[in-house]
């Protein structure tokens, strides 16, 4: 059995600086490069909020809900199921999502399977490729092929938006299609083409091959992929490469987007950009923490850890900001309308404190 590591001390663990100190340490920073300053900062605080147990934590989960199991038996249904349930939560409040679905149920492999099989009469439904464009809407009950709705079976199933309707077809249609019907068959697949073992961005490539396919999928964003598949990648046991893959996919939200704008990450790159696609565009937040992630060796919080892994990095960030986590660097503790005021950060020495208004 693993030995775990000691747990992270959290923030109040140490005094703030003082007032002279803070002085001495800001007018240090001045003359810090941006990607020195961007590598302190967010190592500080992988070793303030980082989980030790991530990997334990996720493979918990996933055991509780029958994931690893299927990945073990090549089950794309459970897996299906899975990712459907995931996809759920987005967009919305867990406890919201989970009282809309204990009231109107799940949408499953079978019900799409029987629903596809029966024929439908809509050219949108033939093939994963045709399925583009369907803009079938829950409110208006409209799509791009007014002529077949009354007999397509996207509105019978009792979803939250339209949006999750067609992402359950497409996502169907793709394992079918694409994947012949067996996704974990498919995810190796990728893999094992995009490996190259002397590469030194090895780990990135690999997710690009899986995330690159994955998000012309309607209604899954990198984001998406990045928080969902990178969970099954990593949670599955025994499986080296998916653990290298799921290391380096990067969710970015917008408490991590806030965190290295307001610590002055982002503008001393030169990489000021709002929250969204920027974020995972050139010199954008993902860049960032992957290259901070390559600076430092992440198998020192665990050694179970691979010494690149920009995925606990980035859960990191975002669990030191987050209300869930240590709830330190975000809009609720911050006027975002003014520089952070909040002395008792162990990083506030360090950080800009840029507003995010």
């Amino acid at each position: 059995m693993m030995k775990r590591q000691p747990a992270i001390r959290r923030s109040s663990s140490r005094a703030a600086p003082t007032a002279a100190r803070r002085k001495d340490l800001a007018r240090t920073q001045q003359n810090v490069s941006p990607t020195d300053h961007a590598v302190r900062i967010i190592h500080l605080v992988c070793c303030l909020a980082g989980s030790s147990n991530l990997l334990d934590d996720i493979r918990d989960e996933l055991r509780d809900e029958g994931v690893i199991t299927a990945v073990k038996k090549h089950d794309t249904r459970g897996l299906f199921d899975w990712l459907m349930l995931a996809f759920s939560y987005q967009g919305i409040s867990d406890r919201v999502a989970t009282a809309y679905m204990e009231h109107h149920g799940r949408i499953r492999w079978a019900d799409v399977a029987s629903a596809v099989a029966a024929g439908p009469s809509c050219p949108k439904l033939q093939s994963y490729w045709q399925f583009d464009s369907c803009r079938y809407d829950k409110g208006s009950r409209t799509c791009a092929e007014p002529d077949h709705i009354s007999r397509c079976p996207l509105p019978k199933h009792t979803l939250r938006n339209g949006r999750l309707n067609q992402t359950a077809y497409s996502l169907y249609l793709f394992i079918r299609d694409v994947a012949d019907g067996d996704l974990i068959g498919w995810i190796d697949g990728q893999l094992a083409l995009a490996d190259e073992p002397h590469d030194e961005n090895r780990p990135a490539r690999l997710a690009a091959a899986l995330i690159g396919p994955l998000r012309e999928i309607y209604g899954i964003s990198d984001k998406v992929v990045a928080m969902t598949l990178s969970c099954v990648l990593l949670g599955a046991p025994k499986r080296p490469v998916w653990l290298e893959a799921g290391g380096a996919m990067i969710a970015i939200d917008t408490l991590v987007h806030n965190f290295l704008h307001r610590t002055g990450v982002l503008h001393r790159a030169g990489a000021d950009h709002s929250y969204g696609a920027g974020c995972y565009g050139p010199g954008g937040c993902a860049e960032i923490i992957e290259f901070a992630a390559r600076r430092f060796d992440a198998s020192a919080f665990n050694s179970a850890f691979p010494s690149v892994f920009p995925r606990f990095v980035q859960h990191a960030l975002w669990r030191y900001c987050a209300q869930l986590g240590l709830g330190i660097c975000n809009g609720n503790r911050i006027d975002d309308r003014k520089s952070c005021d909040n002395t008792c950060c162990q990083i506030y020495s360090i950080c800009d404190r840029i507003s995010v208004y």
